[in-house]
């Protein structure tokens, strides 16, 4: 199990501002900087990924297959991923799936750009990202609570999902310039140098205390353990199943993105870089409203509106034929469908306690991560026999339905939640 959380880093010398008070921690800040340039690299190699097998096949049922490719390996394997987080590591861990993926990137490049590239191959590297990133995300998710104190805890996290976004800006955006004017390879290459920086940053930390092995036990112990507090924590059962409905129903979007971008608009390979990038602007926005938050009470709401208007812009979306109009409704898709899954994260981790916060958050990935790919089957097969419009507006309504539901169940659920973590407002940073 990894070392429990607390300041993790040398001590904090002055008061950070209230939305970026986490970074007052030096190992969280290493661990930010370093991602930022690594998730700019992943997002550029997932859109040039999309765009590779679309190009090479000009099938919706292939791209739903990509999808199901890189993410189903964390429905299988989520929960090892999980056990991993709590009984090794955590930093070793993390770093160990850095350097796996830095690796598969070399290698899809070096594929690509030396023409030795096929739909098989693509599809078994993607396979393996999937692999590795059932164990990074468990990891990584549980990894920020041995960085800072348990009162910057939801700041990390909520920092940390601005991060992923505004990547999801930038790297879809240039993605698609140089996927327009190099190819596909180049991004792949970008993709892989850029694990360098997270990697270096990662060395560069230092922790006062080590973390430790979990107390003996057997391996189906343990995860029965995780699995069993999971369901019978109403609110945790809950936020987890309405997560899955939503990356089951409302996440595949993404997966057509090339068909909206090249048939449906028209806006080629720069096109679908727009319209991913203008998803993240909207969903950046909803990470620094988070951020900026100073207590958790009250996200069950927002939990439940998210997914709601998640459904009702994906619906809107799958109507319009205007470029302009579609940008700016994925935008507001970006922005609900981060105000549910960011929102969701920092509830998870304030219920759940450290020790099992490894296996809750690999059943977090298993939802968030691990249902979308069943779920591009599932649109890739709709928008085969009806239209990529009619599969995103299909899936839009049911994130509506199961928003409702759970916004429905709060008042029951409200009087059993214990936060280990404050409800009231968080205390400002110590210097």
């Amino acid at each position: 199990m990894s070392a429990a959380p607390g300041p993790a880093s040398t001590p904090r010398r002055r008061v950070w501002p209230v939305g970026i008070r986490a970074l007052a921690h030096r190992n969280y800040r290493l661990f930010f900087a370093g991602q930022l340039i690594s998730v700019i690299g992943s997002w550029m190699q997932s859109l040039a990924q999309a765009w590779l097998v679309y190009r090479l096949t000009g099938s919706e049922v292939l791209l739903g297959l990509i999808g199901f490719a890189d993410r189903v390996p964390v429905f299988v394997l989520g929960l090892a991923g999980g056990l991993a987080a709590d009984r090794f590591d955590r930093h070793r861990l993390v770093m160990a799936t850095q350097v796996a993926a830095m690796l598969q990137a070399l290698a899809l490049a070096a594929l690509v750009i030396g023409g030795a590239a096929t739909v098989p191959l693509i599809f078994a590297l993607a396979a393996l990202q999937g692999v590795i990133s059932a164990f990074d995300l468990p990891a990584r998710q549980s990894f920020i609570s041995t960085m800072v104190e348990m009162d910057d805890l939801p700041n990390a996290l909520a920092l940390n999902s601005s991060l992923f976004n505004a990547a999801r800006v930038i790297g879809p955006a240039l993605a698609g310039i140089v996927v327009a004017t190099l190819g596909e390879g180049p991004c792949f290459l970008l993709n892989g140098v850029s694990y360098l920086a997270v990697i270096a940053c990662l060395a560069a930390m230092r922790f006062e205390r080590r973390p430790v092995p979990a107390a003996s036990g057997s391996t189906r112990t343990h995860l029965a353990e995780g699995l069993a507090y999971a369901w019978r924590t109403k609110p945790i059962r809950a936020l987890l199943l309405l997560l899955g409905v939503v990356s089951l129903c409302g996440m595949p979007y993404a997966v057509l993105m090339p068909v909206f971008a090249g048939e449906v608009l028209g806006g080629g390979a720069r096109g679908l870089g727009t319209l991913m990038g203008a998803t993240g602007v909207g969903a950046f926005a909803a990470a620094v409203a988070l951020a900026r938050r100073r207590s958790v009470a009250g996200l069950g709401r927002v939990v439940a509106m998210g997914s709601i208007g998640f459904g009702l812009t994906l619906g809107a979306f799958a109507s319009s034929r205007s470029f302009a109009l579609s940008c700016a409704l994925l935008a507001l898709a970006g922005f609900s469908m981060i105000t549910h899954a960011a929102a969701t994260n920092l509830l998870l981790q304030s219920l759940c306690p450290d020790p099992l916060r490894g296996r809750v958050m690999s059943l977090y990935s298993i939802m968030f991560v691990g249902m979308a790919p069943w779920g591009s089957l599932l649109a890739g097969g709709l928008a085969s026999a009806a239209g990529s419009p009619a599969a995103v507006a299909a899936g839009g309504a049911g994130c509506v339905a199961a928003g409702a539901i759970f916004a429905a169940r709060i008042p029951s659920m409200r009087p059993l939640v214990r936060y280990p973590i404050p409800e009231t407002p968080l205390r400002r940073s110590r210097s």
